[in-house]
């Protein structure tokens, strides 16, 4: 079976997108940054053939234009470790790698390097500089419980997931930003 990629993004909706970043740089910029960045992983990704696109959106039965057909799926409810696992179990052959959409340096060559690390692990991870990760893949042999009690949105969600893959060997990939808040803001490094 085809490799998958699920992209997670909120819908592009003033004022729902971003809201860190909006309290610095107003709610019209914060949609304008989410829906680029958006944008550009998904045209990167859909570029490549090598494995299916596919994104995950909140809230649920949001309508979404694209320039371009893509398959939809619907986060859920629950934390994000929660919606992660729910979108995995989706796809129980081959791998799945979950990407967050706020990572403007993500692109199609960072999927199919985590597709190759898997070929020897288990799961790979792309920490992200906070602590956290952007992205997440997985083999068909998975925890049963690969997120739980990860502090979201903390500087000890990456190793607070590792836990959970003890005993199993793991690949990391490049180290990335997310934007989170202004100073996160590739052009205020």
């Amino acid at each position: 079976m085809k490799n998958t990629v699920v992209v997670f993004a909120r819908a592009p909706r003033l004022g729902t997108v971003k809201r860190r970043l909006a309290r610095d740089i107003g709610d019209r910029q914060a949609l304008r940054f989410h829906v680029g960045t958006l944008l550009g992983l998904l045209r990167s990704l859909r570029a490549d053939r090598t494995f299916r696109t596919v994104l995950a959106i909140a809230p649920d039965r949001t309508k979404v234009s694209l320039p371009w057909p893509l398959p939809l799926l619907p986060q859920g409810f629950g934390d994000i470790g929660q919606r992660m696992d729910r979108a995995c179990r989706r796809f129980t052959r081959g791998n799945v790698a979950i990407v967050g959409c706020d990572i403007p340096a993500a692109c199609a060559a960072d999927a199919r390097a985590a597709f190759k690390a898997m070929g020897s692990a288990q799961a790979v991870f792309g920490p992200a500089e906070d602590g956290g990760y952007w992205l997440v893949g997985m083999g068909p042999r998975r925890p049963a419980r690969p997120f739980a009690n990860a502090r979201w949105s903390s500087e000890h969600a990456l190793k607070d997931t590792l836990v959970n893959f003890a005993g199993r060997e793991t690949a990391q990939l490049r180290t990335l930003r997310d934007v989170d808040t202004v100073a996160d803001l590739p052009s205020r490094r």
